[in-house]
């Protein structure tokens, strides 16, 4: 790179200002999506993991946007889903970041499906996902807070807590657990 094209990138990463807050109304996404045969299983039903894929998709997509940087997807925490979805079914997600943390964001996605034929429309699942915000060298970012303005933002941002705490808890729990076997495989006794 010439010092022409150094001062070019500088002055473009200079005029990008970062928000102290993002509204979640700012963040809000959607995708839309066709199942087509290839989307499916044997009984003509959408494969879960592509709807995962879909989600995940939408997800970063409102990550992104409060973020305004690369995303990777650190976890989905949850996930139900509550009806199936047929080929030819009009699939829609919506998401919406829930909570900001230093440099992470909870995202929730909803998915609805519409029958074509039809017009039904039906929620058939949702999702908490929690992403993380990286530069261009994978190293972690801090991102803008989260300006919750409804009561149902306000609700979901301290739900957002309450399930970072039992998310933390739970890893906790989980090392522990490896820990404690990890030292039964190299006891002694073990052997025996």
């Amino acid at each position: 790179m010439n010092a022409s094209e150094e001062r070019s990138e500088q002055e473009m990463s200079d005029s990008v200002t970062i928000p102290a807050e993002r509204t979640v109304a700012s963040t809000q996404s959607e995708m839309t999506e066709i199942v087509l045969p290839n989307d499916t299983n044997t009984l003509g039903n959408l494969l879960g993991g592509r709807l995962m894929h879909f989600i995940d998709v939408t997800g970063a997509m409102a990550a992104f946007r409060h973020s305004r940087t690369y995303v990777v997807t650190a976890s989905m925490d949850h996930i139900d889903f509550i009806r199936p979805v047929h080929l030819g079914d009009v699939v829609m997600l919506k998401s919406s970041v829930n909570r900001a943390f230093s440099t992470s964001m909870e995202v929730g996605v909803k998915v609805w499906v519409e029958n074509p034929r039809t017009g039904e429309v039906v929620h058939v699942a949702s999702a908490y996902l929690v992403f993380v915000a990286v530069d261009e060298h994978g190293r972690r970012v801090k991102v803008p807070a989260l300006k919750p303005e409804t009561p149902n933002e306000m609700r979901r941002f301290d739900d957002a807590l309450l399930r970072r705490e039992h998310r933390e808890a739970e890893g906790q729990r989980r090392k522990l657990e490896r820990k404690a076997l990890k030292a039964q495989e190299t006891s002694p006794t073990a052997a025996s």
